[in-house]
């Protein structure tokens, strides 16, 4: 190698290639800061007045072009510092620099230009995307019509092969990220059992609807309009329930809903001119103090529900199939604990008998719980996609009415039938086979 194969034009060159080399390790960094931060926390930094958060935001929203505006320039990049490395490094060895140019090239790509950057990068993304976003919005800019030609391209050959790709949908929906973090902060002790539970119960209700989680009509409470009105004072007195549909022949024909505090004062306006005279209850009319009933589809969303009820200012709908027919009921509280989990007062008798740990390590389970409240207590998973009862479980995945005493095993856990009344499943025995099996 000779002196005057090291003059100012070698020189400018190998500063050239490692201006490039910087180039490169901005797009990758940039890349990956972009990729990797997270929208909820651009969002809050950009609320706060933060320019360069609210810039990532845009960046991030068209993320097909974004990604090609990166790719572009940081390939271009690439291939222009080799073709210098190989040109000044064949100059100096002659046919060998390649070899030469091609190692040194590698190295130096891989140290500076990717892992370094994007170590850096995916340390604090947020701040790096913040700081990077807008010199690639100019890029973006810049290189729209070759962008929108590659991709166009790229559009055309996956066709050929029956791929479709929508520009505008993100990888995951939001939903599935704020599950996600909340899933992995419980995971690494950052988050109670409890607050995890409460905080996917809200993010559910849009995907649930009421026929999950209503009454089932054979458990509902109704006072027959044909009953003296002693007896219907009575049956409200007795019941630990302050609405309860009132029908007439059949509990299909539900003529309204009867509120407790508008019995009482019924009675009242009849009692205290007949100085307590109970005959005079005979008066009563049910009917006339009865609010309207509130009939909702079954397959109305939680959510929606839920708003319709804050909105009408009332908690108690009754649930009808697409033919009309009373399937259950569902009142506000319902949907509040798919949120907070299980709310009991004095009224709420056997609540706490729901599940119960035995000392041989077995649960005993009420067969009408949902599946859903039992993988929320026990922290199981089974699904409830076909069933929504403990019991409708076993039903269906046994395929017959079980009798008392007989076992199945699903989903890694052993079913026995301790109790039943008729065809209807009352109490259930459950054993876990194997630890992390459910």
């Amino acid at each position: 190698m000779s002196a005057s194969l090291l003059d100012s034009t070698f020189w400018l060159t190998a500063l050239a290639i490692f201006g490039l080399l910087a180039i490169s390790a901005f797009f990758s960094g940039a890349e990956t800061a972009l990729t990797a931060a997270s929208r909820g926390i651009l969002r809050a930094r950009a609320d706060k007045g933060s320019k360069g958060a609210k810039t990532a935001l845009d960046v991030t929203e068209d993320s097909e072009r974004m990604i090609g505006a990166l790719l572009l320039g940081n390939n271009v990049i690439n291939i222009l510092a080799a073709s210098l490395a190989t040109a000044i490094l064949t100059r100096l060895f002659g046919s060998s620099g390649v070899a030469i140019a091609t190692l040194a090239m590698t190295v130096l790509v891989l140290v500076f230009g990717e892992v370094l950057p994007k170590t850096l990068a995916i340390a604090v993304p947020e701040t790096v995307a913040a700081h990077v976003a807008p010199i690639i919005r100019l890029m973006m800019w810049l290189f729209g019509p070759v962008i929108r030609l590659i991709q166009g391209f790229v559009r055309g050959v996956l066709s050929i092969f029956g791929v479709r790709t929508d520009p505008n949908r993100h990888v995951l929906s939001l939903r599935d990220e704020i599950a996600g973090a909340i899933a992995l902060g419980h995971s690494e002790g950052m988050m109670e059992k409890e607050d995890r539970d409460r905080l996917l119960g809200a993010l559910d209700l849009s995907h649930r609807d009421v026929s999950e989680i209503m009454t089932h009509r054979s458990q509902i409470e109704m006072i027959d309009a044909a009953r003296p009105p002693a007896e219907i004072v009575a049956q409200v007195l007795a019941s630990p329930h302050t609405r309860l549909p009132v029908f007439r022949g059949n509990d299909e024909n539900i003529l309204g809903v009867i509120h407790a505090k508008e019995l009482w004062r019924a009675m009242e306006r009849l009692l205290r001119p007949a100085n307590g005279d109970w005959s005079a209850l005979g008066e009563l009319d049910l009917l006339a103090i009865a609010m309207p009933s509130y009939f909702i589809p079954e397959t109305t969303p939680l959510d929606e529900q839920m708003r319709q009820f804050l909105r009408r200012r009332t908690h108690f709908a009754l649930v009808v199939d697409e033919y009309g027919a009373l399937q259950g009921l569902i009142t506000l509280e319902d949907i509040l604990e798919e949120i907070v989990g299980e709310i009991t007062d004095e009224f709420d008798v056997g609540e706490d008998r729901a599940i119960e740990r035995t000392e041989a390590g077995d649960y005993l389970v009420d067969a009408t719980l949902a599946i859903r409240s039992l993988n929320r207590a026990l922290d199981w998973h089974l699904s409830d996609e076909e069933a929504t009862t403990v019991g409708g479980l076993v039903i269906h995945e046994a395929r017959v009415i079980p009798e008392q005493g007989q076992s199945f095993e699903l989903h890694g856990l052993r079913f026995e039938v301790v109790g039943k009344e008729g065809n209807r499943l009352t109490r259930l025995r459950i054993r876990p086979l194997a630890q992390g099996s459910i």
